[in-house]
């Protein structure tokens, strides 16, 4: 099955992301486009899930908003989360039918792009029991929140590759209390791969876990 794959440059504004997202997915369920594939950066911005507690947030929108970082709520499911330059955004706009209309499975999926593309590294990356998401033993490294509307997908995962983990101090991630964070450059350092190269081992790997043939839309 072939997926469109629509790359981005440079950072994309949550808000600009979002709009994108929604008028793809309606898009997806009328049958107008075939399944989509958005890879791209964040500019800085925390974003609160719907099951998102406000105490997980521990600045003040002011302050985040003097440090440059942006504050939006979102219809994902999840708590709450950062995104910044240097961490790698996979959003599938997917309608899933037959045995593929499973949301644990579809997240199970994501979780092993994740743990393949950083084994491949050199990382041993893992779930943990009742949790979602990618953790190592540095601490957690991937993130995923879904959304589901008449079964096509939106959001996604986001993989910390060089990200700085500054912006992680702003929140309690996904509402994990004492939960490290970490990045492949925090593990690895000057070995550390480049976004793009790790990009390109993350598409990959979504081609095989999930079935699919990425192809650019004019493809």
């Amino acid at each position: 099955m072939i997926t469109a794959l629509i790359l981005f440059p440079a950072p994309v504004p949550y808000a600009e992301a979002l709009g994108l997202q929604e008028a793809l997915v309606t898009r997806r369920q009328a049958d107008e486009i075939r399944d989509t594939l958005l890879v791209l950066e964040h500019s800085p911005v925390i974003t609160l899930g719907i099951r998102a507690k406000q105490e997980h947030l521990l600045l003040t929108p002011e302050t985040l908003a003097r440090k440059g970082i942006e504050l939006h709520n979102t219809p994902r499911g999840g708590d709450v989360t950062y995104h910044a330059p240097g961490q790698l955004i996979l959003y599938p706009i997917m309608k899933l039918a037959g045995s593929e209309a499973d949301a644990h499975a579809f997240v199970e999926k994501l979780e092993e792009v994740a743990i393949r593309t950083l084994a491949g590294f050199g990382v041993t990356a893992y779930r943990r029991k009742g949790k979602t998401g990618v953790w190592t033993d540095a601490g957690k490294i991937a993130a995923i929140g879904i959304r589901f509307k008449k079964w096509v997908s939106s959001h996604g995962m986001s993989l910390n590759v060089t990200v700085g983990l500054e912006g992680f101090e702003a929140i309690i991630p996904c509402g994990l209390h004492g939960e490290k964070v970490t990045s492949l450059k925090a593990i690895l350092g000057d070995a550390c791969p480049t976004l793009q190269d790790v990009r390109t081992a993350a598409l990959r790997q979504f081609e095989i876990v999930l079935s699919r043939t990425l192809s650019h839309p004019a493809g």
